[in-house]
C-alpha cells in the first residue's frame, strides 16, 4: 500500500511559470510553500547574511574556485578566513538538501526546484513534479518580464535551463530533465488551474481546500 502524498517538489523550465504555479498549488492544498524560504533557512543555520546567500542560490561555484579551494585546504596556502569563502555554492546545496529532508519529515509542504525530486527520491509519501512550456510561450513570458532583453530571450532561457542542469548533474550525478526522476510531467500550456486538478487527481488529494483567511 503506497502511503499518503506528504510532500510534492516542483521542478521547472525557467520561463514555464513553474514557480507560480507551485505557489497557486500550495495555497490551494492549505501546505506550506518552500521556494526561496529554503534559501533564507539556510542562511539561517549557517550563521550568514540572507543576501550573501542568495548569491550562491542554483548557482555552480566557477572552476576556478574549486581548483582553488584545494589549495585552501593545504594550510601552507589556505587565506585568512571571511564569511564569503566559507560559504560557497556546495555548502549552499548541503544546507538546502538538510532543510528539505526537514521539510519532509514535517510534511504538508511543496518544494520549489533546487533538485528536490533527487534529495528525496525513494522517499515514501513524495511526488516530484517537472514543469515545462512551448519554447513560444517561455519566450513570451520572458518578453513580458524582460522588455528590454527582449532580442536575447532565448540565449538567456537556455542559458537558466543549462546552469539548472549542470547543477544536478554535479551535486545529484542525475539529468535534471530526466523523466526517470518524475512522477508527472506537466505542460504549463494548459494553465493552472488545470495543472492543480490533475496533480489533485494523480496524488489522490482530492479538490483540497485552501486555508480558510481568520474570520474578522
Amino acid at each position: 500500500m503506497h502511503r499518503p502524498i506528504r510532500v510534492i517538489t516542483v521542478e521547472r523550465e525557467y520561463g514555464s511559470r513553474g514557480g507560480e504555479f507551485a505557489h497557486d498549488l500550495a495555497r490551494q492544498l492549505g501546505w506550506q510553500l518552500l521556494d526561496s524560504e529554503l534559501v533564507a533557512r539556510a542562511a539561517q543555520k549557517a550563521g550568514i547574511d540572507a543576501k550573501i546567500a542568495a548569491r550562491y542560490d542554483e548557482r555552480l561555484d566557477p572552476w576556478y574556485y574549486r581548483y582553488g579551494k584545494i589549495l585552501w585546504q593545504d594550510p601552507v596556502y589556505a587565506p585568512a578566513p571571511s564569511e564569503d569563502r566559507s560559504f560557497d555554492a556546495a555548502r549552499m546545496m548541503e544546507l538546502i538538501r538538510e532543510e528539505m529532508l526537514n521539510a519532509a519529515n514535517e510534511g504538508n509542504c511543496v518544494l520549489v526546484g533546487r533538485g528536490g525530486a533527487c534529495a528525496l527520491m525513494g522517499l515514501p509519501g513524495c511526488f516530484h513534479l517537472f514543469v515545462y512550456a512551448t519554447q513560444k510561450a517561455k519566450r513570451d513570458w520572458y518578453m513580458r518580464s524582460f522588455p528590454e532583453q527582449a532580442q536575447q530571450a532565448d540565449a538567456h532561457l537556455a542559458a537558466f535551463d543549462r546552469r539548472r542542469a549542470a547543477i544536478i548533474r554535479k551535486f545529484y550525478d542525475q539529468e535534471w530533465c530526466s523523466r526517470t526522476l518524475y512522477h508527472l510531467l506537466l505542460n504549463s500550456c494548459i494553465g493552472i488551474e488545470s495543472m492543480i486538478a490533475a496533480v489533485q487527481a494523480a496524488t489522490g488529494l482530492g479538490a483540497a481546500p485552501a486555508k480558510a483567511e481568520a474570520a474578522s
